[in-house]
C-alpha cells in the first residue's frame, strides 16, 4: 500500500485481488470496491474506470489503481496491469495577469521537476486589467480572452510533458491560483461587475471541474483545481499566499502584502484574518512609465546614488545593456533620488542639483540614469517628472492601504511580528527602500520576508498534500475582508502620504534620522 506520508491529490494503490470461484462470484468492480474500502472508505468508480475492469482476468486480478481525490472522496480514474510503468503528473499555475507560472510535479515522488514562466498572452488586450474587462464586455471578446488562456495552457503541457517522455493523458491533476478577474476569464464568466459597485464575482468558491470541460488537455477524467476568491480585489492568488506563509498557523500576528497594481494585504495570525485589496497603480510595476519594463534581461533592477558625490551605480537583470527599469529599480531609484536630494519631499524633481543628468523631454524634467551611449537600444533610461508622481501616489496607495488595516483591528505597526511580501516584484524588493519612500512601514528589516511566487507556492501545496483544500476554505471562511473601494477613512489618509516618506515625519524615525545625518531638510 501506499506511504502514510504521502497526501498527494492523486495516487497509485496496487493491489492483488481474489481471484474468482463459485464459491466468491462478486464482480470486479465489488472486488475492487471491497479491497479498497479499508484504507480510502468508500470510493467512486466513473464508468471510464469500470471500462478498465474487464481486463482484470488478463492481468491475473492483479492491478495498479490511480485514485484521485475528489469532492471529500476518492475516486478510481484509471487502472493498468500491475507489471506496467505509469506517471503520475500534476501541474499547479500561478495564473498571473502579466505572466503565467507553471510547476510540474511528479506526484509519485511529490517533486516539483520543471518551472516555466510564460507571457500572458491576453496582454494584447491591454496590460490593465480594467482594459480586459471592457474587452471581455464586447462581442465574443470574453470567449476570446479565455481561448487564449487555455490555448497557452495547453501549449505548456504538451511541451513541459514532451520533455519528460510523457503524454497529456499522464497529466491528472491541475491547481490554478489566480486574482479574481483572471479566474473568470479562465472560466468565461462575466467580469463586468467585478470594477463597479457593489463589487460582486459571479463565484467566490470554484467547485472542482473536468479539465475538459474547459477545454483544457488532460488525462481524460483530470481535473482542475481552482483557488477561491473572497472579493472582486481579493483573489486566490492571496488565498495560496497565506496557505504559502502559514501565518494561519502561527500564534504571533503576521501582515501578508502582496505588491502589484493592485494592493493586496491581509493581517492576523491563527485566531483572525482581516483582509482588504485596493488599487495602488501600475506604476510600482513600471507598467505606466516612460522607461519602465518587466523584470527581464536589460531591467535595471537595482540603483544606487551617491548622496554626496551624486554618481550612480546599477545593476541589470543578466548583465545586460540597459533597457529599462523594472519593478525594484524603480523603487531602488527613488528611494536613491530621494536621499540625494535629487527629489523633493514633494516629489519635484530638483534639476540644479545635478544638471549633468537633468534633461527635459515634452516640457518636463526628467533624470537620466544610464545615458544613451550605455543603453541597448542607444536611448537613455531615465525617469521623468510625470513617473515620479504616479510612483508617490502608488506608493502612498499602499501604505494607506496597510495603515487602514491595522486601524480596522486597533493595532500598531510595530505589533506585527512578520511582514510576508509577495507578488510580481515582491520578493525583489529592498524593504530599507521601500521604507525610505514611505511605502513600507519603518520597522526593523529582519521582520521582512520575501515570499518568491506565493501564489504558485501554494497552488504547489494543494497538489502534494489534499487536505490543503479544506484548509484553503477553513482560511477563506474565517477572513474578515474590507472593501477599500468604498472607506472614507482611506481618502482621508491618502492625501498624508503623498509625500517623501509622509508628512507625519514621527511615523519613519529611521528616516529622519537618514535625513539629518546628510544633511537635508525635513
Amino acid at each position: 500500500m501506499l506511504d502514510k506520508k504521502s497526501n498527494p491529490v492523486v495516487k497509485i494503490v496496487d493491489l492483488e485481488l481474489t481471484v474468482p470461484s463459485l464459491n466468491d462470484n462478486r464482480s470486479h468492480e465489488t472486488r475492487l470496491r471491497t479491497a479498497l474500502n479499508e484504507e480510502f472508505g468508500k470510493v467512486l468508480i466513473p464508468l471510464y474506470a469500470l471500462k478498465k475492469l474487464v481486463h482484470l482476468p488478463e492481468w491475473s486480478y492483479r492491478l495498479k489503481v490511480v485514485l484521485l481525490y475528489s469532492n471529500n472522496v476518492w475516486e478510481v480514474v484509471d487502472c493498468f496491469p500491475v507489471d506496467q510503468d505509469i506517471n503520475i503528473y500534476g501541474i499547479a499555475i500561478d495564473l498571473g495577469s502579466t505572466s503565467v507560472v507553471f510547476y510540474l510535479i511528479d506526484l509519485l515522488t511529490s517533486k516539483v521537476l520543471e518551472t516555466v514562466s510564460k507571457p500572458n498572452p491576453q496582454i494584447v488586450h491591454g496590460e490593465d486589467i480594467l482594459d480586459r474587462i471592457l474587452f471581455a464586455g464586447r462581442g465574443d471578446g470574453l470567449e476570446i480572452l479565455q481561448k487564449e488562456i487555455v490555448e497557452l495552457f495547453n501549449k505548456t503541457f504538451n511541451s513541459l510533458l514532451t520533455k519528460y517522455n510523457s503524454s497529456i493523458e499522464d497529466l491528472f491533476y491541475i491547481s490554478v491560483a489566480g486574482n479574481t478577474t483572471m479566474c473568470h476569464f479562465l472560466f468565461a464568466l462575466d467580469p463586468s461587475h467585478l470594477c463597479k459597485e457593489p463589487y460582486i464575482p459571479v463565484v467566490n468558491t470554484f467547485d472542482l471541474v473536468y479539465a475538459k470541460e474547459l477545454g483544457i488537455n488532460t488525462h481524460p477524467l483530470g481535473r482542475l483545481y481552482c483557488f477561491s476568491n473572497v472579493g472582486s480585489y481579493f483573489g486566490g492568488d492571496l488565498l495560496a499566499g497565506i496557505l504559502a506563509s502559514k501565518m494561519h498557523l502561527k500564534e504571533e500576528i503576521s501582515m501578508l502584502i502582496d505588491v502589484g497594481t493592485n494592493a493586496e494585504v491581509v493581517l492576523g495570525n491563527n485566531e483572525w484574518l482581516v483582509a482588504c485589496a485596493g488599487a495602488a497603480g501600475p506604476a510600482l510595476e513600471g507598467g505606466i512609465l516612460a522607461c519602465g519594463m518587466r523584470a527581464q534581461p536589460g531591467a535595471i533592477e537595482r540603483v544606487s546614488i551617491d548622496p554626496h558625490t551624486l554618481k550612480v551605480s546599477y545593476k541589470t537583470i543578466g548583465n545586460a545593456l540597459p533597457k529599462g527599469l523594472c519593478g525594484s529599480g524603480i523603487i531602488d531609484l527613488l528611494s536613491a533620488l530621494f536621499l540625494a536630494g535629487l527629489v523633493e519631499p514633494t516629489g519635484k524633481l530638483v534639476p540644479s542639483r545635478d544638471p549633468a543628468r537633468m534633461i527635459q523631454i515634452n516640457g518636463d524634467w526628467a533624470y537620466v540614469v544610464a545615458h544613451e551611449t550605455e543603453t541597448a537600444h542607444g536611448k537613455p533610461v531615465y525617469i521623468d517628472q510625470g513617473d515620479i508622481k504616479n510612483l508617490v501616489r502608488s506608493k502612498g496607495a499602499m501604505y494607506t492601504i496597510l495603515n487602514v488595516v491595522i486601524q480596522s483591528v486597533g493595532i500598531e505597526f510595530k505589533d506585527i511580528d512578520h511582514y510576508y511580501v509577495a507578488g510580481a516584484f515582491g520578493s525583489y524588493i529592498d524593504p530599507e527602500k521601500a521604507i525610505n519612500i514611505g511605502m513600507l512601514p519603518d520597522v526593523p528589516k529582519d521582520r521582512f520576508v520575501g515570499l518568491g511566487n506565493a501564489a504558485g507556492e501554494g497552488a504547489v501545496q494543494v497538489l502534494l498534500d489534499y487536505s490543503n483544500i479544506q484548509r484553503i476554505e477553513s482560511i477563506k471562511d474565517s477572513i474578515t475582508y474590507l472593501e477599500m473601494n468604498v472607506r472614507g477613512d482611506f481618502m482621508n489618509q491618502l492625501t498624508g502620504a503623498l509625500f517623501l516618506p509622509h508628512t507625519d515625519m514621527s511615523r519613519f524615525p529611521s528616516i529622519a534620522k537618514k535625513l539629518k545625518e546628510l544633511k537635508r531638510d525635513l
